[in-house]
């Protein structure tokens, strides 16, 4: 799917499908996950940070596949550690979900992950 579709369908949700590959199974592991749009960069925030399976997952293979509303985009995710730029996608979270959902929901956000729509 053309990334401009993707985007476009991006800018009407408020969350998408991330496929990963299992680490262990290999097999694809479909998860509704929430995310935030920086240009044509889709952001990630791990809920439970290093600890989370997909993002566990990433880490062997960043091969990924996002969905919404039936546009789809394969892609290499790139895992965020650098604590600036973490806490940059985390305020990207709190604009868009409210910072008492991302209180409440991402516990330990140590970590992010990046997708390039090109």
């Amino acid at each position: 799917m053309k990334s401009d579709s993707v985007l476009t369908a991006l800018k009407k949700d408020k969350k998408i499908e991330l496929t990963v590959k299992g680490r262990k199974s290999g097999k694809p592991i479909p998860r509704p996950v929430w995310f935030v749009l920086k240009r044509t960069e889709v952001l990630l925030l791990p809920v439970t940070g290093t600890d989370s399976q997909w993002y566990k997952n990433i880490l062997r293979d960043p091969q990924v596949k996002i969905s919404s509303n039936r546009q789809a985009f394969n892609g290499k995710l790139r895992t965020i550690t650098n604590k600036r730029q973490v806490e940059e996608v985390i305020e990207l979270f709190k604009g868009k979900y409210g910072p008492s959902d991302i209180k409440k929901y991402y516990p330990n956000p140590n970590v992010a992950a990046s997708l390039l729509l090109e």
